[in-house]
């Protein structure tokens, strides 16, 4: 086995230098091989899949990247209902679903009493459900009554733990200072904690990914989700390339064996970007899937980046399509809340 691949899995890291011999691509198989043997000895085959719900494409920011950013006049905004948010659950209570993710921009609309109250409803309906919620930066305040309500999750992703590079992805508003001050008070309140970054972000250097990997050392999440920076035509970022799938599954691979808890996805973003990305990425040592359920009319609109999939096998109601595409992979989707093993 390469020698870089070896330590890493036996000790789940490495010196700066040999982890951008990694990037680089030295040795993928051998790194891809220990990723998918680490996650089988954690996780067995098991593949958990979470019902996505995107929400709102309304937000506050103005993320440079980001294709529902505030600024984009040309975006069709929505806003869900409670109760479309509920029958969404129905729907994917019915089809397997034990997670619910509700994910969107930083609306306004939706206060602490409003999602206080659709939290509760949610597990009064679904007690056995976990609730995960994407919803960007809060106070403090904000995070704990949502965790009494009864949210199990929050998925924040830093993007990029570099101030500098943190700087040219986002307005002079935005600062990495608040976002790391989320993630924590996340940690601290109680709930299973998600973070994780783009990769092939405009500017972005190895070693803005290798801060990247030794922020998430400190933060020690539950959950990681990377892909690779797709561009939106409507924002200060359409010029640039896209990010490169081969350096995403390397990173992938890392992930798995420097956090072999972890539950790492195979994003939506990686099957935009390739037909079978997503497989790609379990082999890689992912070992969940989000499928959509949003209702149909809002799916497109809830656009990140260009070209997002958004109807056939990445819905939720196809999954059976999804139970076959990922079985032929080598895995197998189980009902089941999938909680992070300790």
């Amino acid at each position: 086995m390469n020698e870089n691949v070896k330590r890493l899995k036996e000790t789940c890291d490495l010196s700066d230098g040999a982890l951008k011999v990694l990037f680089a691509g030295e040795a993928d198989e051998e790194l891809r091989a220990a990723a998918d043997e680490v996650r089988r000895e954690v996780y067995g085959d098991a593949v958990y899949i979470r019902g996505l719900i995107e929400i709102s494409n309304i937000c506050r920011c103005d993320c440079c990247y980001c294709g529902i950013r505030r600024s984009n006049a040309k975006a069709d905004r929505y806003r869900l209902t409670d109760a479309e948010i509920l029958s969404c659950c129905r729907e994917g209570h019915a089809l397997g679903f034990r997670t619910f993710v509700l994910q969107g921009g930083e609306d306004g609309a939706f206060t602490d009493e409003r999602l206080t109250a659709l939290i509760r409803e949610i597990k009064k309906e679904f007690p056995e459900d976990a609730v995960t919620l994407s919803l960007g930066e809060r106070s403090r305040e904000s995070y704990e009554k949502l965790r009494e309500a009864g949210a199990d999750r929050y998925l924040l992703r830093h993007e990029t733990a570099s101030p500098a590079h943190y700087a040219r992805l986002h307005p002079a508003s935005q600062t990495l200072e608040n976002r790391k001050r989320c993630l924590f008070d996340l940690k601290d309140l109680g709930y299973q904690v998600g973070s994780g970054f783009m990769v092939g972000s405009p500017y972005q250097t190895p070693d803005d990914l290798v801060a990247d990997l030794r922020f998430l050392k400190e933060l020690s999440p539950d959950m990681i989700g990377i892909g690779p920076f797709i561009h939106h035509r409507d924002t200060p970022f359409a010029g640039f390339p896209d990010g490169s799938l081969d350096l995403t599954l390397r990173l992938i691979s890392i992930l798995r064996l420097m956090f072999p808890h972890a539950l790492i996805p195979a994003t939506t973003a990686l099957g935009t970007v390739a037909p079978d990305g997503r497989e790609r990425g379990l082999k890689a040592g992912a070992n969940v899937v989000m499928p959509n359920l949003s209702p149909a009319s809002a799916r497109k609109k809830y656009e990140l980046y260009d070209n997002k999939i958004c109807t056939g096998e990445e819905a939720a109601q196809c999954i059976e399509c999804l139970k076959s595409r990922v079985k032929n992979a080598g895995y197998n989707i189980v009902v089941d809340r999938g909680d992070v093993k300790k």
